[in-house]
C-alpha cells in the first residue's frame, strides 16, 4: 500500500496535508498569483512540518501535481512512561513500540492504562492527544 496520493496544487486547502521533500506538513497558507502573457497561475504554500514543526515553503504551478501523504488516526494504550518517552501497544495488531512525548502533553497525566491518540504518517508516529 502506497502512503501517499497526487493530487493537483489548485485542489489544496489550508489545514490540509502536503509532501514536501518528502516531509508531511500541514499547509497554514496558500497565496496564488494570476496567470501572466507566458505562463499558468503560480502557488506559493507555506507549510508545517507535522512531526518536526519546520517550516516549509512550496512554490509551484496551479496545474501541477503535488503528493499528499495519507495520515492515520489510530488509538493506543499506554504500557510505561519512563522520562520523556511512552511505551504504547496498537490494540489492534498488539504492535508495541515508543515514542516521544510532546512538550504540550508533559505533566498531563500521561500514565500506564490511559489511551492516546496518535498520527502515522510516512513510516513515523507522533501523538496528538490523551483521550
Amino acid at each position: 500500500m502506497s502512503n501517499k496520493i497526487f493530487t493537483t496544487a489548485k485542489e489544496l486547502k489550508e489545514g490540509k496535508y502536503v509532501l514536501i521533500d518528502e516531509v508531511p506538513c500541514r499547509i497554514v497558507s496558500i497565496d496564488s498569483s494570476k496567470p501572466g502573457k507566458h505562463g499558468s497561475a503560480k502557488m506559493r504554500i507555506v507549510a508545517m512540518g507535522v512531526f518536526n514543526n519546520q517550516k516549509k515553503n512550496l512554490l509551484v504551478p496551479s496545474s501541477a501535481d503535488v503528493e499528499v501523504p495519507i495520515i492515520e488516526r489510530k488509538s493506543v494504550q499506554v504500557l510505561s512512561v519512563s522520562g520523556n518517552s511512552v511505551q504504547v501497544m496498537d490494540p489492534k495488531t498488539y504492535e508495541i513500540y515508543d515514542l516521544a512525548i510532546p512538550d504540550e502533553l508533559k505533566g498531563a497525566g500521561i500514565e500506564a492504562g490511559k489511551e492516546l491518540e496518535i498520527m502515522e504518517a510516512m513510516g513515523q508516529k507522533a501523538i496528538l492527544r490523551i483521550r
